[in-house]
């Protein structure tokens, strides 16, 4: 038998789901970190910003290893007012559909002038020297080692652009369809000349050289793998 829960949205948490409250069911021995997917898998818009949001169970802050009670009062809502405002660094490798908009208003701070993204696509048709058709593609990953790496990143991109804000990188996996966005960097700072362009550039392309995610191309030719070509050196 299930346990059950009234769930409590606050501030931009409320904005994004539409609602302000919602009763949970979820098996017995369910964690905070499980509570964030059923969330996510519930209310898309929250797939990104869930993974940031503070939990509170029984007007008690609760953190991702926890194991929910069998009835429960559950808060989510994001760091309360107050104090420096930090830029934040998102990343997330997941099977969820991401919300362009929402993860706009993640990486917007009130000084943030300027914010750019890039967003990888699925291909259905590729014009290169010999075109061909594809179905669909289907990624995997290792996903502990992919969002360590991610964040490695982000410091990478900190350091050679100070003035970026906000960073997010988003990775999806599972099988996509052509036209379906399978991957986002975005980047803010102040202005428009500080770095953002250049960041956002950067953290694609070295997330496609070592952060270990893979793909299958889909189509009429049959399957197959894709491999790279870049072998990452030491302390990479």
């Amino acid at each position: 038998m299930n346990n059950s829960a009234r769930v409590l949205f606050f501030a931009t948490f409320r904005n994004l789901t539409g609602v302000k409250e919602t009763v949970l069911e979820y098996p017995p021995g369910t964690s905070v970190q499980e509570l964030r997917k059923l969330l996510a898998a519930r209310f898309p818009a929250l797939a990104v910003p869930i993974t940031s949001a503070l939990v509170a169970v029984n007007q008690q802050y609760a953190f991702d290893k926890d194991v929910l009670p069998g009835q429960a009062e559950i808060a989510i809502f994001p760091p309360v007012s107050g104090g420096s405002i930090e830029p934040p660094t998102i990343v997330l490798v997941t099977e969820q559909a991401f919300d362009l908009n929402a993860l706009l208003t993640q990486v917007t701070l009130p000084t943030t002038g300027a914010a750019c993204f890039f967003t990888g696509m699925v291909r259905g048709i590729t014009q290169r020297a010999d075109p061909y058709q594809t179905f669909s593609l289907e990624y995997d990953a290792y996903v502990p080692m992919a969002e360590e790496k991610m964040r490695q990143i982000a410091d990478e991109i900190r350091r050679r652009w100070p003035d970026v804000q906000a960073i997010a990188m988003i990775q999806r996996i599972g099988r996509l369809e052509p036209g379906t966005p399978t991957v986002v960097i975005a980047c803010s700072s102040g202005h428009r000349d500080l770095g953002v362009f250049e960041a956002a550039r950067y953290g694609i392309d070295r997330l496609k050289e070592i952060v270990p995610v893979w793909k299958k191309e889909i189509g009429p030719q049959g399957e197959a793998w894709v491999e790279g070509d870049y072998t990452p050196k030491p302390g990479e």
